[in-house]
């Protein structure tokens, strides 16, 4: 294609070469470059494409988008000049690849909470009634049975773009993606077109890269406001913010709450270790998923199956039938029946959520122990309000590493440590080895006690000094059960 094709509708400041270059392949990555290829020049948070256009000269680049010309520009290289190289990217990719997105009805949902229990149900639901379908998730990106790995919660717009036109290929109707706020700053979305959009919730968390509240808010609110008419918004009227994010969208507005009146109205009628019975838009109905939280989640993905044109009773039927997602309130029970429960909670409202459910399925004294962990590298304010809230709501309490990434995983541990109340010191244990904490949790545990492993989920990994070492909570819960049953 053509340059000055894939430049439709991109202002420019400056140009030089020819626009007639033909381009053969898009790339960010300097390393992706080759021979035809474009290379875009994006300012990252930990990297500046700027400074590998050389190299990406070197590599066979026809033509550079940059946001700063080069002082002195190679000969036979076309400089396209910009004023956001992140948002242009997205246009061009639309324009490179013919606009995959508009070929297929792709609903993005965001939140602090619940992104990829709504879109993974979602993606189920649909395969279920007979749609082919794709995913885009933190979990996985998957294209029908076809799983492909990830690395991001929202890919870059290429991929993005290259992942649409495969599922395209393989007869796609449907493409369910969780939108990160990352991925709206860093324009991530940019050039997409959206049939839908689902905002679940929004609670403390990567404060780290926002800097303020308000500033993840608005983050969370530009994806709603980017989008067209054609679209609808469906929005939690329950969270305080839900209506924030209606405010200037051109979409069609749409509500779900479990407390008020709105478009999709549900009530949790009992809730158990082994389902939820709700009443949903006058239907009653149980579902294998648990937890008041998981509510909200079946309520917004059936709204959103209703707005996509689908049958009522046919959604509720389905749903009824549909798993949670993997490392969602995922149940691991010992041969003694201890009950272990790995969720992914990483927020503190997330770890409230999770625990207060708990709590409301305990039938008598089983004690609950907890053990949870913090990233590192993210954001460190929420360190201390996690160990208060496992504190709040356990009867005992193991501090331990989660992905400490670059940091010291004992320095995380004393921020969490600081978060103790005094009066719970003599119920919390501090235990660096993740794999020896769940050993512990499990020596503690009694028939029928719940212990929660928080904070890492569906992750096969720990990431330790830039490296994944192989690490499965559910494994080794499983080990550690087995081990006692050995004793």
């Amino acid at each position: 294609m053509q340059l000055k094709n894939l430049l439709y509708k991109i202002p420019l400041l400056a140009t030089s070469g020819s626009m007639e270059t033909h381009i053969t392949a898009l790339a960010m990555d300097s390393r992706k470059v080759g021979p035809g290829s474009l290379f875009i020049a994006v300012r990252g948070t930990v990297t500046d494409g700027h400074n590998y256009i050389e190299t990406a000269i070197k590599q066979g680049a026809s033509a550079i988008l940059c946001e700063e010309l080069p002082a002195n520009p190679s000969p036979g290289v076309t400089y396209v000049q910009v004023q956001n190289s992140a948002r242009s990217m997205g246009l061009i990719a639309a324009n490179f690849y013919e606009h995959p997105s508009q070929k297929v009805k792709l609903v993005g949902v965001t939140g602090t909470n619940g992104k990829t229990s709504v879109a993974t149900l979602l993606f189920r639901l649909f395969r279920a009634l007979g749609y082919r379908c794709g995913l885009l998730s933190t979990v996985q990106n998957q294209i029908d049975d076809e799983v492909i790995p990830t690395t991001h919660t929202t890919p870059d717009v290429i991929t993005i773009n290259q992942l649409l036109v495969t599922m395209l290929a393989h007869g796609c109707t449907h493409v369910f993606m969780e939108v990160s706020s990352h991925a709206v700053v860093q324009e991530r979305i940019a050039g997409l077109t959206f049939a839908g959009a689902i905002f679940t919730n929004i609670t403390h968390d990567h404060l780290d890269f926002h800097g303020t509240f308000d500033n993840y808010i608005r983050a969370k609110k530009g994806f709603f406001d980017q989008l067209p008419a054609s679209a609808f918004a469906l929005t939690n009227v329950d969270d305080k913010r839900g209506l924030v994010m209606l405010q200037n969208t051109a979409a069609r507005k749409e509500t779900y709450s479990l407390q008020t009146l709105a478009s999709f109205k549900g009530k949790v009628i009992a809730d158990s270790l082994f389902g939820l019975h709700m009443q949903l838009d006058g239907h009653e109905v149980w579902f294998k998923l648990i937890g008041r939280f998981n509510a909200y989640n079946l309520l917004s993905v059936y709204g959103t199956a209703v707005l996509l044109g689908e049958d009522p009773a046919e959604v509720l039927m389905l749903l009824s039938g549909i798993t949670p997602p993997p490392g969602r309130f995922e149940q691991v029970v010992s041969d003694d029946k201890i009950v272990g429960i790995v969720d992914y909670a990483h927020t503190p409202d997330a770890l409230q959520n999770v625990l207060e459910t708990i709590n409301g399925l305990r039938q008598a004294n089983e004690q609950i122990i907890t053990v949870v962990g913090c990233g590192g590298n993210r954001d460190a304010a929420k360190r201390p309000i996690m160990a208060e809230i496992a504190c709040r709501f356990s009867n005992r309490v193991i501090l331990t590493s989660d992905n400490p990434r670059n940091e010291d995983p004992m320095a995380i541990l004393e921020q969490m440590q600081a978060g103790v109340p005094p009066i719970d010191f003599k119920k919390t244990t501090t235990i660096e080895d993740r794999h020896e904490a769940i050993r512990q949790a499990v020596s503690l545990a009694n028939p029928h006690d719940i212990i929660l492993v928080a904070g890492k989920g569906h992750e096969t990994y720990q990431e330790i000094k830039g490296i994944k070492y192989d690490f499965d909570d559910r494994a080794v819960l499983r080990e550690a059960f087995s081990e006692r049953g050995n004793l």
